[in-house]
């Protein structure tokens, strides 16, 4: 059943190509009031990766970890973002509660339940979300926030659209 929800949500979301994207090449650096790609666009990009292999550090193209993933989506549309998820978790604007997110969205957890963000990754909608799990998918993978990361999800955080 999860393999039919996981198809139908990738295929809802290769229906939405027609997105603006910016010029190859032109790099911007993060801003609130800066207009970013669409969500479509940011998850479009974000399934290209799916499948990949999880490796601590990286960035891609063909491996990344958790930040490193979320860092590579944007900056492959032009957005900087910071590299890490503590860093990316501090990036201006409100933390958003659950019921708040946004397809795009970034997602922040303590998976390690220290009390610090640790995790993070792209809200799909229907409560799913795209990351690169060290888990035991140990890849970029789709989850769900009602499983294992339920009681580790701390905020979102919304990058203004146009």
């Amino acid at each position: 059943m999860n393999k039919i929800i996981n198809i139908s949500l990738l295929l809802g979301f290769i229906i939405f190509t027609g997105c603006l994207e910016r010029p190859h090449g032109q790099m911007v650096t993060y801003s609130p009031s800066l207009p970013l790609p669409n969500s479509n666009t940011i998850v479009k990009e974000a399934f290209k990766h799916l499948g990949k292999p999880y490796k601590y550090g990286a960035t891609g193209p063909d491996k990344f970890d958790c930040s490193g993933f979320v860092y590579a989506v944007h900056k492959t549309l032009g957005v900087n973002i910071p590299r890490t998820s503590l860093n990316q978790s501090q990036i201006e604007g409100r933390k958003l509660f659950r019921n708040e997110i946004q397809i795009g969205d970034l997602l922040f957890f303590d998976t390690s339940l220290k009390g610090h963000i640790n995790h993070s990754g792209i809200y799909l909608g229907n409560d799913k979300f795209i990351h690169a799990s060290s888990g035991k998918a140990f890849s970029v993978t789709i989850s769900s926030l009602n499983g294992w990361y339920r009681d580790k999800f701390r905020w979102g955080k919304h990058i203004k659209k146009p």
